[in-house]
């Protein structure tokens, strides 16, 4: 019993620690900033007044963390990211606003996420389970779900939502207000000001709807009888040629019971700046990969 209880405090020390929190000599942690167990900090990085930062996140060198920004834990935040920096915002005069981000996103080189205005809720959200690539740029008030994906150089003006799962492609710019549904892709480099509904592919400048994200929803493992509602749905929405409050009555009719039915029907309701529609493709126009 003695070995025994000698060996369970060996382990217990080592355990110990591993999860010490690991600060590069040359960084620099503001003295109202809390760090978890297992947080480690690399050279030159800089953590502004009240950050707090989750257990087992790994935040690189040359990182800026400004002031009241939150981290959850089991983060990668690599070189040269800047988090939480005061909105790029005329009317925003230094008030506490806040940046909130999840658990186990990922984090690229170069990536911009700032603080929220005063003008709705003082938070810039991220969710968890998030992938930024190089230099995507997330602007303030924005608000995003979980399981999403920002190829390189996509950027978010102020106040865009994007809802659980979608994939915005490399260089895509997106207006400010505009909402992003969920399992939804939208292309390369393009420019998006309007609402791209979920479940869709959408690409171009201006961003119209080209079909379903039938490759992405698949892989989210939806049953057959899911996938069916899922483009009967779409079938009413986009194909049909009714107007779009008869096509929303027929979808209510025909799938009542669908909760991808209701989640077009409530994206749509709940649309500001009007959803993208579908592209119809003009005599002359070159195929595309």
């Amino acid at each position: 019993m003695t070995g025994e209880r000698e060996n369970n405090h060996k382990m217990n020390k080592t355990v110990e620690k591993a999860a010490e929190v690991k600060i590069d000599p040359t960084a620099f942690v503001h003295p109202t900033a809390e760090l978890d167990l297992g947080v480690e900090v690399g050279p030159y990085s800089v953590l502004g007044e009240g950050v707090r930062i989750g257990r087992n996140t790994s935040i690189g060198s040359h990182v800026v963390i400004d002031k009241w920004t939150t981290i959850g834990r089991d983060c990668s935040i690599f070189q040269f990211v800047s988090i939480g920096a005061a909105p790029q915002d005329l009317g925003y005069k230094g008030e506490k606003t806040e940046v909130i981000i999840g658990d186990n996103n990922v984090i690229r080189e170069f990536v911009t996420i700032h603080r929220a205005t005063t003008k709705e809720r003082r938070k810039t959200v991220c969710g968890s389970n998030n992938l930024f690539m190089n230099y995507v740029h997330i602007a303030h008030d924005c608000n995003l779900g979980n399981g999403i994906i920002m190829a390189n150089s996509a950027t978010l003006a102020g106040h865009v939502s994007i809802d659980d799962h979608a994939i915005v492609g490399g260089l895509v710019a997106v207006h400010q207000h505009v909402r992003i549904g969920a399992y939804c892709i939208i292309g390369g480099a393009s420019a998006v000001s309007k609402d791209i509904p979920p479940y869709v592919m959408a690409v171009g400048n201006r961003a119209r709807v080209y079909g379903l994200n039938a490759v992405g929803i698949k892989r989210q493992g939806f049953p057959k009888k899911e996938l069916d509602e899922i483009k009967k749905s779409y079938q009413i929405i986009f194909r049909s040629s009714l107007k779009l409050t008869d096509a929303m009555e027929t979808l209510k009719k025909e799938l009542p019971d669908s909760r991808h039915a209701q989640r077009f029907l409530d994206f749509i309701k709940g649309s500001k700046r009007g959803i993208a529609r579908v592209r119809t493709k003009r005599k002359g126009d070159a195929e595309e990969d």
